[in-house]
């Protein structure tokens, strides 16, 4: 360590730990290091949420610039300015002088500045016989080129964090007016379903939505506002395949009593080894991966399963799924079972699988079997697992409103 690098504040203000690695490091710059000074101080600027400023730290640090004379801050260079409070208060478009300094302390704890006091706490700088300043009291600039670097990569991180909010936020807007319009016409059009429980569920999404929203709550509600959108879907295309159905019966029915006519051969299968013949396999609709949800709504809509992560919580899907296998052999689910369902769904919706039966361990007679049934209804397509996560969403809701 340099002799002189490391100096202790004037009067009442403490020294800590982390002022003396701060010091430290402002004299361990890369030899050469050059920074435009507005350059740092717009990347400041932009991560000023991350850093703990505010608009007024900012204007300060503005005014603290302003009194370097160069545009670039080197590292080579005097990077010590040392105006008075009177000459920053009026740089600073006339701030006051207990915001002034408390401002002054923000900056020094978001490590942007650093004091470098003089034996009277006077800021003032000391000049050799040719004119150039030889020692100089006041606030170091060092810090701002030594994190250079990362305030640009604050900066970058900011503004992406920011457009991926603000499209998360039209995403979201677009799927609400979708779930609100669906439930609108199948109430008006007369569709069979739980349309009052659908309502209150997307009332419940709607409500949930904070004044000012981060990117994780969004996202978070989005997810679920989806899932309501894929329920609402799935029942209404339920009701166009019954409508279809019935239609195609009658058709049928009448098509039979047509055909009396037809040359019987137009009614014979066609040889299996014909050429341009078809075999029965590649006519067999093939099955999608199901879906995975979001973890957190899995944990909202099962929140039992929670006391058998480390701890008594669940932070990732590695945690839920060495859950799950505790829960599989408390509720006495036999490892084959548990695999098949891990094969056919995934690792993770069959973890969320045991984290539904485990809610609703009081409807189930046989946790084993019901898991082999959903297994193989899964495996047919016939199975997912939102209409389940809904429903405990939906008591989860219900529950709140009663003890709200």
């Amino acid at each position: 360590m340099q002799i002189g690098s490391v100096t202790t504040p004037f009067g009442r203000r403490p020294m800590t730990l982390a002022l003396v690695k701060r010091q430290i490091e402002s004299t361990e710059i890369k030899p050469g290091k050059t920074a435009g000074k507005w350059k740092v101080f717009r990347d400041a600027s932009e991560a000023r949420e991350l850093l703990g400023l505010q608009d007024r730290s900012l204007a300060v640090l503005d005014a603290l610039l302003s009194f370097y004379p160069d545009n670039d801050l080197r590292q080579d260079a005097q990077l010590i300015v040392f105006p008075s409070n009177t000459q920053l208060t009026l740089r600073a478009h006339g701030i006051a002088g207990a915001t002034l300094r408390r401002h002054l302390a923000l900056l020094v704890e978001a490590g942007l500045i650093v004091r470098k006091d003089s034996a009277n706490g006077k800021r003032y700088a000391r000049k050799d016989k040719g004119g150039a300043i030889d020692t100089a009291f006041g606030f170091d600039l060092s810090p701002l080129l030594m994190r250079a670097d990362e305030l640009a990569m604050m900066a970058q991180q900011v503004v992406a964090d920011r457009f991926a909010l603000r499209q998360a936020k039209e995403n979201l807007t677009i799927c609400r007016r979708d779930v609100r319009k669906l439930i609108s016409a199948a109430i008006e059009e007369g569709v069979s379903g739980d349309w009052d429980s659908i309502e209150m569920i997307y009332i419940g999404l709607v409500g949930r939505i904070p004044r000012s929203p981060t990117l994780s709550d969004v996202n978070s509600i989005l997810d679920e506002m989806e899932l309501l959108q894929q329920e609402i879907i799935n029942i209404l295309e339920m009701q166009q395949k019954d409508a279809n159905t019935s239609t195609n019966d009658d058709h049928s029915e009448h098509h039979i009593q047509n055909s009396k006519t037809e040359s019987i051969t137009e009614l014979e299968p066609s040889s299996r080894n014909s050429q341009g013949a078809k075999s029965v396999d590649d006519d067999r609709p093939k099955r999608e991966p199901m879906r995975n949800f979001p973890l957190g709504m899995v944990l909202r809509a099962c929140p039992e399963i929670a006391m058998y992560g480390p701890d008594g919580a669940i932070g990732c899907w590695r945690e839920m799924m060495a859950a799950a296998v505790v829960v599989r052999s408390m509720l006495g689910v036999s490892p084959s079972a548990y695999q098949e369902a891990c094969e056919v769904m995934g690792a993770e919706n069959a973890a969320t699988a045991i984290a539904c039966i485990l809610e609703r361990i009081g409807h189930i007679n046989s946790p084993g079997g019901y898991l082999r049934d959903l297994t193989r209804k899964a495996a047919r397509g016939e199975f997912s697992l939102g209409p389940a996560l809904m429903a405990l969403l939906r008591v989860d809701d219900d529950s709140n409103r009663r003890t709200g």
